[in-house]
């Protein structure tokens, strides 16, 4: 009787129509989840003047979608690898795009609050569910560059923003810019019909006949007996399979999974540090950066060239290596925009910073995926996206503390600094031969 190893099978294929398919969907849905969570910053400004809140209520309005996102990527992430994947994304799609237009029908604090509290698990539950099923799919030689290049679809999506809210909002309103986000609920049907399932979910539901198909086109050209039985790792245990949560501390990977939480903790401090005080800080220093459009580019063109060619630096080199670079060389271009003082130059380090913190944090979602066994990659990743927020949610507070003490400037920046350094650190203590990676790279695709 002949046994594939499908995960070993998937790793050793070829980039085919199969392949470009479910880049095609990821990419596509985290454009449309970038864009529903920049929406507000870029709507902001009117939603005060129209309700007339002040800037605390919009700070409360503007986060309650990342309370959201932590619970989303945590319990949504987890309960794909439950249901199933696709069952999952459409899901979170319906959440964030009915309710992100939902925001848009809001008159008052409260009811925007919940409209996008409810919209922020969908953004945040859909973060980890993609990661898994691109990473589960991939070619191994390719799998971090596809990864990171569909989490560049995140950064389209604030660009998107950018270029499309001021005039949507000149001329027909904030509202506007909310309802364009429930137009992606029109793709729920066709994510159900063409997305393919987990093959790891398909496993632990005995459907062989739906693996095989699968697997012929993952590989088109393999030749299958008729008795063919598909498989996963033998080292994946009933207990792992069983309870995910139990798995990303099973086997040797308890310390490490504390490591990968820290990590995103730091990656998320930095990104959310900057995304809130960036602007007052680099205004506090006497520089002009001109619009604020030209900043959001900038910083989300950098991110996108940093997580795209982070990811190309990751599958030649060690994953691991290049993270622990990325955040080292996060934490020296924020040191240096301390010092700069040259409004062209300040172009030039925020691109470098945007490649360095978001990119940075784009390669720590491939790293997530590649180090956890595919039935609970949606959960593992999910855990990490969930619990860095923690670090999302601090760091907009303790720099605005930090801002009111009137300290030094450059002390603001050495403190977000700081994070990237602990990042680099946290990430030097996982354990990589407790990677899945490195377990299925040993497993042959074919025995007997």
């Amino acid at each position: 009787m002949q046994s594939v190893n499908v995960y070993t099978l998937a790793g050793e294929s070829t980039f085919n129509r199969f392949h470009r398919l479910i880049l095609f969907w990821c990419v596509l849905i985290l454009i449309i989840d970038g864009y529903d969570l920049a929406v507000v910053g870029a709507a902001l400004p009117a939603i005060m003047q129209d309700m007339g809140i002040d800037a605390t209520s919009a700070g409360v309005m503007a986060g309650s979608a990342l309370l959201g996102t932590m619970l989303g990527a945590i319990f949504l992430g987890t309960l794909a690898d439950r249901i199933g994947r696709p069952k999952m994304i459409a899901i979170c799609v319906a959440l964030f795009s009915l309710f992100t237009a939902a925001a848009g029908l809001t008159s008052d604090p409260i009811s925007f609050s919940i409209s996008r509290f409810i919209a922020g698990l969908g953004i945040g539950g859909v973060l980890p569910i993609v990661t898994a099923q691109m990473g589960e799919f991939s070619p191994a030689k390719l799998r971090t560059r596809l990864v990171t290049l569909v989490f560049a679809g995140y950064s389209v999506g604030g660009i998107l923003v950018a270029l499309t809210g001021k005039h949507l909002i000149e001329s027909h309103g904030w509202q506007s810019v909310f309802f364009v986000a429930g137009l992606p609920v029109v793709l729920i049907p066709l994510i159900l019909k063409t997305m393919p399932e987990s093959m790891a979910y398909l496993l632990k539901q005995g459907r062989q006949a739906e693996l095989r198909a699968i697997v012929q086109r993952i590989c088109p050209n393999l030749q299958l007996d008729d008795d063919v039985v598909f498989a996963g790792n033998p080292t994946e245990t009933k207990a792992a399979l069983d309870s995910p949560i139990k798995g990303l501390f099973s086997e040797g990977r308890g310390f490490s999974t504390v490591m990968i939480w820290a990590a995103f903790m730091t990656g998320l401090f930095m990104v959310y540090a900057l995304n809130s005080w960036l602007t007052k800080l680099m205004a506090m220093s006497g520089h002009s950066l001109g619009s604020a459009l030209n900043f959001v580019i900038v910083f989300n063109v950098g991110a996108i060239v940093g997580a795209i060619g982070g990811g190309w630096l990751s599958d030649k080199l060690n994953i691991k290596h290049v993270l622990i670079a990325f955040y080292i060389v996060g934490a020296l271009a924020l040191t240096a925009m301390a010092f700069t003082r040259s409004t062209e130059l300040l172009f030039v380090v925020v691109f470098i910073v945007g490649a360095s913190t978001l990119g940075t944090q784009l390669i720590a979602y491939a790293y997530a995926g590649d180090f956890y066994p595919t039935p609970i990659r949606a959960t593992g990743v999910g855990f990490a996206s969930g619990v860095g927020r923690i670090g999302a949610i601090i760091a907009p507070v303790l720099i605005g503390w930090l801002v009111s003490l009137a300290l030094p400037l450059e002390q603001n920046f050495m403190v977000i600094a700081l994070a990237g350094l602990i990042g680099a650190l946290a990430v030097t203590f996982v354990n990589q031969s407790r990677a899945d990676s490195h377990q299925v790279s040993k497993l042959p695709a074919l025995s007997r």
